[in-house]
């Protein structure tokens, strides 16, 4: 039984590091896009608030990357458990946002493309929330002295 919660502890920590890799990519992405793609993917006029609040995004996205990718070395249970929570929900959120705007503005396959990978995360981080033993703190945490007793 330890070994299966060892197992999903490193399937967790993959998911950790595929998360933060992508976040990464894609935050060095959103600081670094020049004005001509932008103009491309906004329509054919560049509008230099939706570059910033893309910047801005781009920030967040390098910096949970980096929470993202050091989380896999913390040991805490309960910590890891609530990041997992807390990352499901907000790719979901994110998903919602993402979906009312291909409903309600402009219809494109980019947003479609956004929509599949949120909720692919979402569903992903909740696989191990709620789903592969995810109310036993066991599977977050290595073994320690203090669980061995």
């Amino acid at each position: 039984m330890s070994q299966q919660y060892n197992d999903i502890r490193k399937e967790l920590d993959q998911l950790f590091a595929v998360d933060a890799g992508a976040s990464l990519l894609f935050g060095a992405l959103a600081l670094l896009s020049p004005h001509g793609i932008l103009t491309k993917l906004s329509g054919g006029e560049y509008n230099h608030a939706v570059h910033e609040a893309l910047r801005l995004y781009g920030c967040l996205r390098v910096a949970c990357g980096w929470i993202i990718w050091n989380l896999r070395h913390v040991d805490d249970g309960r910590f890891r458990k609530k990041v997992c929570e807390a990352l499901c929900v907000c790719y979901v959120l994110q998903a919602l946002s993402v979906v009312r705007a291909q409903f309600t503005d402009r219809h494109t396959w980019f947003n479609w493309i956004s929509i599949f990978i949120l909720l692919t995360l979402a569903a992903a981080y909740g696989s191990f929330r709620f789903r592969k033993g995810g109310n036993l703190i066991k599977i977050y945490e290595l073994p320690s002295a203090s669980t061995l007793q």
